[in-house]
């Protein structure tokens, strides 16, 4: 059998072709890892950013500021979203088994963070507890001290008779009233419901006394004064009716239960996903060319 020689030449122009077909393999893989790298990090910056706004979010004391920082967790969740959908088919290009076990780790984590976030910024924006604060200190405030101000000066029937008799019931009335409005407060920051019908069972109590001492009074107050007595029983329906609009709001707790989400379930799941972020971006650091699985 004849055998064919290869010349110098020859042999020289295969070992340069194959230099350049492993060059080229080197160096789209080197380009592929760097690409890695670079929305790894860019991944790891938006969901920084997401968790970020989405805390101010919670911890906003407007609806305005709540909305806008709600609105910034969402369009950073979604660069992060862009980057997980651009990231996991770089590394199954670059066929590392480790990163890309660690990656799928992260997205599972990642979807499970997105869904409890959309939750909690839900709860957020709401703001029920801070809008029964409002109500509290704002108009339920001016209704209570209107209905005490109706009955400063109402005058007794018979002054010497009655006079100790009519300040004993006013003074009962606005006693009864501020006790409902010094239970708002914790109502609202209540988290119990049980509490929470304790506390407006007492409310219930103190409006019946406040109502019962109108009541009585009617009788007992000139007929100059009786404008003002009905004036008070309309501050004291405005009033209860403000009072029922706060006691919806608070029960509803969004401000405090999206608190609760962030501080207890969130603070785990953003861990979680820092972690594995940290770890892909610590793993991708030490490859330095292909062929490592």
């Amino acid at each position: 059998m004849a055998h064919t020689r290869r010349t110098p030449g020859s042999l020289a122009f295969i070992i340069a072709l194959l230099g350049a077909n492993l060059g080229c393999d080197v160096n789209g893989a080197l380009e592929r890892l760097s690409e890695a790298r670079r929305l790894a990090a860019d991944l790891q910056v938006q969901f920084t950013k997401a968790a970020d706004a989405a805390n101010r979010a919670v911890m906003a004391d407007t609806d305005q500021a709540s909305v806008a920082y709600a609105r910034e967790a969402e369009r950073a969740k979604q660069a992060a979203q862009a980057s997980v959908e651009e990231l996991g088919p770089v590394l199954e290009g670059l066929h590392y088994s480790a990163e890309t076990r660690i990656f799928q780790e992260f997205v599972g984590r990642f979807a499970a963070y997105r869904d409890l976030d959309g939750r909690i910024l839900e709860l957020a924006v709401e703001n029920t507890n801070l809008k029964a604060q409002r109500l509290s200190f704002g108009p339920a405030q001016e209704a209570a001290d209107s209905f005490r101000d109706s009955l400063q000066s109402v005058a007794p029937l018979d002054g010497e008779k009655d006079a100790w008799h009519v300040k004993a019931l006013v003074a009962t009335a606005v006693a009864a009233v501020r006790e409902i409005q010094v239970l708002q407060a914790p109502h609202i920051a209540e988290t119990d419901d049980a509490a929470m019908t304790r506390m407006e069972t007492r409310m219930a109590i103190s409006e019946a006394t406040a109502r019962t001492a109108l009541e009585t009074l009617a009788p007992l107050v000139r007929p100059v004064s009786r404008p003002r007595l009905a004036a008070a029983t309309a501050n004291l329906d405005k009033f209860i009716g403000l009072n029922a609009q706060i006691m919806d709001l608070s029960r509803r707790n969004t401000n405090v239960r999206s608190l609760m989400l962030s501080l207890n379930e969130k603070s785990k799941a953003t861990g979680a996903c820092e972690d594995g972020l940290r770890a892909l971006r610590d793993a991708l650091a030490k490859r330095g060319f292909v062929g490592t699985r």
